[in-house]
């Protein structure tokens, strides 16, 4: 066994058997048991018996090629499905050169970017994606990434009643919101003793009759979705930013980097704050992981959650990057901090960062006309079919639609599941369907199976 020579004196030790990781010699770990009061390392922890490992996995030894050639016939099991499934997973095609650059180690391994003097390869693709963020939304602060947009849409509401005037406890959103996001935020405005109500759409876009009624002194943040959850975009955002204005309220919009690229600047309808998921470029759909945007206007700079990125100067005068203006208390004195996230999506935003680059302005913006004109042919080609009518709001829409059925929603995502298509079902006679470059193609074996089933 390998003995360990120490510098002070003569003593060796044998290394600690339990990990080869692990610092302590076995007298240095049985003194720290002796001072405690403990038997062993294992009373330390309170693991159940049934799941508590007893030195054998009961696993039969196989090579590397017959566990490959196992799971490549378990996955084969899988039914082939085209996915048309949106609702705020999106699959876009990602350029290689997002996988050959964001797998380098020095990317990939990287730890959090305390040390700028180790980190400034990664320190200026965050402050780039910001860069890109701050261009897209108009507003000229973004921090380098939250979780994801629910996280970022519950920072939002938190940020809204710290900066008010005024007292308030509530938060208006609409009806149509997902149910993800909506559940992370009453997550959070339940700590911070706020209450979230919603409002009705009419025709795909906001009720600003109804949302009127519904305003008083008592809100704090009223957000909204262009696209909506249905994908129609919202024609209305100017005169909600006024509404929320007149009240003192922050105007919070929701999006992404596809569609902002297309859309009027979040800033020039009066957003406040703009959140969203950014990780629609960058990322294939996964269903799961996401990379929240998070961008303000400059009056809640000192407010803004997680990290930023900016550039300083060397001793030399050179340009440097690093971790600027957040408070120690974010990591060490929570009760005092403005936000408890201290840490970001770093790598995701380095790839959602990388494929912007790589698209370049015009790229970005074919790509966002692409998302109309491919849901409004899809639509069109749907409508044409007896038993559908596509789309139910009369506006315009951004990759996905609704679509009423002359049959349950429920019998027709079913069957169109057995003939090889899913779509989403979101009403008793409504299903949604997502349309982006990397399904067009089987538009017309969808529109086919669509006429199959309600034939």
């Amino acid at each position: 066994m390998q003995r360990i020579q120490h510098d002070e004196g003569d003593r060796t030790h044998e290394p600690a058997e339990s990990s080869p990781f692990a610092p302590q010699t076995p007298q240095e770990v049985e003194e720290m048991l002796s001072a405690i009061g403990a038997e062993s390392v294992e009373e330390l922890f309170d693991v159940p018996e049934a799941v508590a490992f007893d030195g054998d996995f009961d696993i039969d030894a196989k090579s590397e090629f017959e566990v490959v050639t196992e799971i490549e016939e378990l996955l084969g099991r899988n039914a082939d499905r085209t996915e048309f499934l949106g609702r705020g997973h999106y699959d876009h095609y990602v350029p290689s050169v997002v996988d050959y650059l964001s797998l380098r180690s020095e990317f990939l391994t990287s730890y959090t970017q305390y040390q700028p003097e180790t980190s400034q390869g990664f320190l200026q693709a965050l402050f780039e994606f910001q860069s890109m963020i701050v261009e897209l939304t108009g507003l000229p602060v973004a921090n380098c990434s939250m979780y994801d947009a629910a996280t970022a849409l519950g920072e939002a509401a938190t940020l809204a009643a710290r900066v008010r005037d005024t007292s308030g406890s509530r938060v208006l959103v609409p009806e149509t919101i997902r149910s993800e996001r909506r559940s992370v935020l009453e997550n959070y405005t339940e700590g911070a003793e706020l209450t979230v109500g919603t409002y009705p759409l009419v025709d795909g876009n906001v009720d600003l009759d109804a949302l009127t009624e519904l305003f008083d002194d008592d809100i704090v943040m009223v957000y909204a979705e262009s696209p909506t959850a249905r994908g129609a975009i919202e024609e209305r955002l100017p005169s909600i930013a006024t509404l929320a204005d007149d009240h003192e309220a922050a105007f919070c919009l929701g999006s992404d980097p596809v569609a902002l690229a297309l859309l009027q600047e979040p800033a020039a309808v009066g957003a406040d704050i703009v959140i969203g998921d950014a990780s629609v470029l960058g990322l294939s759909a996964s269903y799961g992981m996401g990379l929240g945007l998070f961008a303000v206007k400059q009056a809640y700079l000192r407010q803004v959650p997680g990290r930023l990125v900016g550039t300083s100067k060397t001793a030399d005068g050179r340009r440097a990057y690093t971790l600027t203006l957040q408070t120690r208390e974010q990591h060490i004195r929570k009760e005092r901090a403005t936000s408890n996230i201290c840490t970001n999506q770093a790598w995701v935003a380095l790839r959602t960062a990388i494929h912007i680059a790589s698209l370049g302005a015009s790229g970005l913006s074919a790509l966002a006309e692409e998302c109309v004109t491919t849901a409004a042919e899809a639509a069109a080609r749907l409508d044409d079919v007896d038993g559908i009518s596509a789309p139910v709001d009369d506006r315009h829409h951004f990759r996905e639609f609704v679509a009423r059925t002359n049959r349950p929603a429920t019998e027709v995502v079913s069957e169109l599941a057995e003939e090889g298509f899913l779509v989403h079902e979101v009403g008793e006679f409504e299903i949604q369907v997502c349309v982006t470059e990397t399904n067009s193609g089987d538009l017309d074996d969808l529109v086919a199976a669509v006429r199959e089933v309600l034939g």
